[in-house]
Parts: structure tokens; C-alpha cells; sequence
């Protein structure tokens, strides 16, 4: 694969080339070593392409995952506890919390990765708040969201969000106080 959209988030890209000029080395290095042809094995059922075959995110996911830990980058899950006291007092509840968890794909030092093949709410979803989350728990000070532009996403089940509708998002939205730097590529087969 190969990155064709660069955007800077909160000056994520100079973030980056400052802090982990190595790291973006090793990530651009997965990116070209993925072969998406390989993940060409979803036979779509929708109606408006029945038969065609289509991008499998999820073989796409395990492709990024090998590769990504091939060069030691880890999965990291935080436990979430959910709070009960905002509940009404004669609301009885039961146990929320048995296996919740918040996950990033990817993190070395204090670099994460978000590999994002699904619906547009989960990449608005892992810039604005995940990496926030993640930087707040002392994970993160800086993150890489990886998306599909939309030549590619159109090869996949409809609904797959794209790098395009994503930066016109995030130019529109502006930034937060409480955004951490995001550098967002595009990446094409």
C-alpha cells in the first residue's frame, strides 16, 4: 500500500518529524509492506454491488496488525469501570463493567496508531476522544490515524468513511484545547 493524503491535525505531522522522526519511518515502512490485493476476499451481498468482490477491512486490520508487530508495536486495553451514581436512586442496576475496555491499535513510546477501515463516527471517534483518552491515561502525547481515501474505501462495503470526508471534518470542526497532535494518512492500494 501507499500513503497518497498527508493532513496535519493540531500540528500532528511537525509533532512527528520532531519527536519521532524514527517511528513515522517504521510506519511508512508497514504501510508499503501491506499487499491489498491479498485482502480482496468479500463477496458483497448489497444490492447495489451484489457479486463484486470487495476490500475485507477486516483482513486488511490483521495485515496492518503483522506487520505492525513484526517492528514491536503493542495493543494496549484499559479496563473501563463505568459509573453507576449518575443512575436515578430507585433505578436498580446491575454490574456495567464485566469486560469493558477501550482500545489502541498501536502504541510505541509514546506514539499511537489507529488503523481505521469502518464507518466515519469511529475515526471522528479515535482522533477526538480515544487519543485524548489514551493521552490523558499517559499512553499517548501524539497519534496516527491510518484511512483509506476514497477511491479506495469505494472498493469496500458501502459505509466505509474516507480520508477526504474525514479532513474536511476536521478543518471545519477546528481544533480543541484538549486535542493532542494527529497526523492523518491517506493510504491507497
Amino acid at each position: 500500500m501507499k500513503i497518497v493524503g498527508i493532513y496535519s491535525f493540531n500540528k500532528g505531522k511537525e509533532t512527528i518529524d520532531q519527536k519521532y522522526p524514527n517511528l513515522l519511518k517504521e510506519v511508512e515502512h508497514v504501510i508499503s509492506r501491506v499487499r491489498a490485493q491479498k485482502a480482496k476476499t468479500k463477496k458483497s451481498k448489497e444490492k447495489t454491488m451484489p457479486g463484486k468482490m470487495l476490500f475485507n477491512p477486516k483482513a486488511l486490520n490483521k495485515a496492518f496488525k503483522n506487520e505492525f508487530e513484526k517492528l514491536n508495536w503493542q495493543n494496549q486495553r484499559v479496563p473501563c469501570e463505568y459509573p453507576t451514581q449518575y443512575y436515578s436512586p430507585t433505578y436498580k442496576s446491575t454490574k456495567l463493567n464485566r469486560g469493558a475496555f477501550r482500545e489502541m491499535d498501536f502504541i510505541k513510546g509514546k506514539l499511537g496508531i489507529e488503523v481505521q477501515f469502518g464507518k466515519y463516527a469511529f475515526m471522528v471517534y479515535n482522533v477526538c476522544a480515544k487519543m485524548t483518552i489514551f493521552n490523558k491515561l499517559n499512553f499517548i502525547d501524539t497519534g496516527i490515524e491510518i484511512v483509506p481515501i476514497k477511491k479506495f474505501a469505494d472498493q469496500m462495503s458501502t459505509g466505509v468513511s474516507y480520508f477526504e470526508q474525514f479532513v474536511w471534518d476536521l478543518e471545519h470542526r477546528g481544533v480543541a484545547d484538549i486535542d493532542i497532535p494527529v497526523l492523518i494518512l491517506g493510504i491507497d492500494k
